[in-house]
């Protein structure tokens, strides 16, 4: 294939993309550009692996520093393991791309996404997202394709596709829509408390954009003589699926008619019926057609047993509308929350139990040091003041694994949570710590994602931080036959895992704060998608008022193991002073109060320590150090040294300057030690500030007055 170039117009900006250009060995490969915001997303097939009995699918999203023009830091001077953005990119690509393969593909497929070049103006995320279907379709992979995707922000009361970092920063709306021809496979928003028909809205506002993508992608496979290539399914023996369906088929539909059974006891009965099907097929002869099929492939008998407990699941919500666990559609599973479960040297937590889905979630607060620095992706001079992380340990689900590093799926959930609670989190100035939430996934059962919503605004209300609105959260799912189609409220396990949809929305009583919807189908219309989020708001009102009687508002207290912080303001030309040469001042206030200091360039000086004394005695040293002086501004001090022509007095803490001996007395002073002592407590007025800086002071020509404010300002 030659090189082919086109552009797209498309709301006022151009896409313009490049065919044949770059990576010519990589199945499909295409080059991305809007602004000075460029993108490669390349995908390629390869041959099936033994033994793969899912689609092996690898989405990698790549940042390059020099892409913003920026040399990595670190020993090694180059891009070591992806930042969080990057892994949360690559998931964005992931998720409506998955779908749309078909389910018995077994080659394995990789799709990579590179940003090249990036401006401050085009986020490459849903170009990257728009660059994968093209991709696909180039490398002909069997593909229910075109896929695209925009992001739609809110600015005044106006929708904008595709916005800039400043206008989605300055907006109440974060949204990406990714659609294909069926309808919308992916949403990810986060919101400031937006109402469920503002939502609605912006998500179809979005899917109308996505169609004018969608179209320019059969545009631009008909200009290069391409077709979406749709290839048959492998024909399969039927012959052991028949065996397993007949011996199955009742058993497993009496089990899921069991809605007293818990988890665990459904799981044990399909088991054993699982279990007696294996044993049967074992005591068959060994030339035994349906044995011969179960030799072959050591995975047919669990596949199948899961088709078909899937299928009756499935039927059963579709025909009796109630679910496995004899609840409606629209029930919410038994809440119970509670706080303050663990010592106070834990500065808050909260314990959230929906069903048998349990999050416990632990709030730490620190000082504006304790921020996170974001200089390891393109992103330029970025801080996190809020961070939330999300952990699934292997005996939350009754396993047994090695503990690794969090992982994609780990790095999504809190990524989520965290953008939930942002909009209801005191600004800055009014609450300065850096807060940290850890949710500790202790048993699962369906949306953990959203529990660690919930636990989290029961951990920072037990922290005494002052959000402006509690938000609690639900994860929906879908059963969709032929027409028929069922909307879940609040999902476990079986329903998420057998399902087509898990669509999670946390808000507040006022709007949606966070939105993520995945689909295990082509497509969704606009209607059913609003049904899903108003019933949401349902079970999150419900889910609300449970968390409010455990906690109905934050604390006034904080734990005593927390930092007390205190915020002054100093001349910006003052920093260089508290610091001090190779920072000995700022060191010396730390080990001499045992306080933290962390200093903005604003001037901006916040204070930490647990016990609020020391914090206090290190801001009035600070006060001392940065307060401007005036002549005749009167002070109580301190002599700390003597020499033959005066005597030197310490006044504000690190402000000293010299009493003359013809200032120590309205009369002629033979000795200076004939008035003063070292460690005497006097009143000193400032008679000048020479051109150098030294401060001269005087015990003449004090009131009365001035000399008793002096003393009561000194005990505060």
């Amino acid at each position: 294939m030659g090189e082919f170039e086109k552009s797209i117009s498309f709301d006022g900006r151009d896409i313009r993309l490049k065919v044949g250009l770059l990576a010519p060995q990589a199945g499909g490969s295409v080059l991305l550009q809007s602004g000075d915001t460029a993108v490669l997303v390349t995908a390629t097939r390869s041959q099936a692996r033994e033994g793969i009995d899912f689609l092996p699918l690898t989405v990698d999203y790549e940042e390059r520093l020099y892409a913003a023009g920026r040399i990595p830091g670190g020993m090694l001077r180059r891009e070591g393991r992806p930042p969080e953005r990057a892994i949360l990119t690559s998931r964005l690509i992931d998720r409506p791309l998955r779908p749309l393969f078909p389910s018995w593909l077994r080659d394995d497929l990789q799709v990579v996404a590179l940003t090249l070049s990036m401006d401050e103006l085009v986020p490459p995320d849903v170009l990257a997202v728009t660059g994968a279907s093209i991709a696909t379709l180039l490398a002909k992979i069997p593909f229910n394709g075109p896929m695209a995707a925009v992001r739609v922000g809110l600015v005044g009361d106006d929708f904008i596709i595709n916005p800039t970092y400043a206008e989605i920063e300055a907006g109440d709306l974060d949204l990406v829509v990714a659609g294909s021809p069926d309808g919308v496979i992916m949403v990810e928003a986060g919101a400031n408390q937006l109402p469920e028909r503002d939502i609605i809205e912006a998500i179809e506002f979005g899917y109308e954009a996505v169609q004018d993508l969608i179209q320019a992608q059969r545009d631009l496979l008909a200009e290069l003589g391409i077709e979406i290539i749709q290839e048959e399914p492998p024909s399969v023996d039927q012959t052991l699926a028949n065996f397993i369906r007949e011996r199955a088929t009742d058993d497993i539909k009496k089990i899921l008619a069991q809605f007293e059974f818990t988890k665990t006891e459904r799981d044990a009965a399909l088991d054993e019926v699982k279990d007696a099907i294996k044993h049967a097929i074992e005591e068959m002869s060994e030339e035994d057609p349906i044995r011969l099929a179960a030799v072959a492939d050591g995975k047919a008998l669990g596949n199948t047993f899961k088709e078909i407990t899937k299928h009756f699941m499935r039927l059963q919500i579709i025909e009796d509308n109630v679910r496995v666990d004899g609840r409606k559609l629209d029930e919410v599973r038994p809440v119970s929350c509670q706080t303050s479960i663990i010592p106070k040297r834990v500065h808050g937590t909260g314990l959230f139990n929906r069903g048998l889905t349990q999050v416990l979630s632990a709030c730490t607060l620190g000082t504006p040091g304790d921020a996170q620095n974001l200089n390891d992706d393109l992103q330029v001079d970025q801080e996190k003041r809020y961070m939330h992380h999300y952990n699934f340990p292997p005996f939350s689900v009754g396993e047994t694994k090695p503990m690794r590093a969090p992982g994609r799926r780990e790095i999504g959930h809190g990524a989520l949570a965290e953008r939930a609670m942002l909009p209801v989190l005191p600004p800055k100035n009014e609450f300065p710590y850096v807060i940290r939430v850890v949710s500790e996934v202790l048993s699962s059962n369906g949306s953990t994602s959203m529990g660690s919503v919930c636990g989290s605004t029961l951990a920072l209300m037990d922290a005494g931080v002052p959000i402006t609105k509690p938000v609690s959260g639900a994860a929906m799912g879908l059963i969709k036959e032929g027409s028929e189609v069922r909307v879940l409220t609040d999902i476990q396990g079986i329903e998420d895992f057998l399902g087509d949809m898990d669509f999670k929305v946390a808000g507040t009583d006022s709007g949606i704060t966070a939105l993520q919807m995945d689909m295990k189908i082509s497509g969704l219309s606009m209607s059913v998608i609003a049904q899903a989020i108003h019933q949401a708001k349902d079970a999150r009102l419900h889910i609300l008022g449970k968390m409010l009687a455990a906690i109905d508002k934050p604390r006034t207290e904080m734990s005593p193991f927390a930092p007390r912080l205190l915020t002054i303001k100093i001349d910006p030309d003052m920093i260089g002073l508290v610091i001090g040469p190779g920072g000995k001042t700022i060191k010396g206030i730390t080990e001499e109060t045992g306080a933290k200091i962390d200093i903005e360039d604003d001037g901006t000086v916040t204070i930490s320590a647990i016990d609020e004394n020391k914090a206090k005695k290190a801001r009035n040293i600070v006060q001392g150090m940065t307060r401007k002086l005036n002549e005749g501004d009167v002070y109580v001090g301190r002599v700390t040294r003597i020499i033959p022509i005066g005597a030197f007095v310490e006044f504000l803490p690190g402000k000293e300057g010299m009493i003359h001996i013809s200032q120590l007395a309205d009369y002629r002073v033979g000795k200076v030690e004939d008035e003063v002592a070292v460690g005497d407590e006097v009143i000193i007025k400032v008679r000048e500030i020479d051109n150098k800086g030294r401060i001269n002071l005087t015990r003449l020509g004090i009131h009365p007055d001035q000399a008793a404010a002096a003393r009561e300002a000194a005990t505060k």
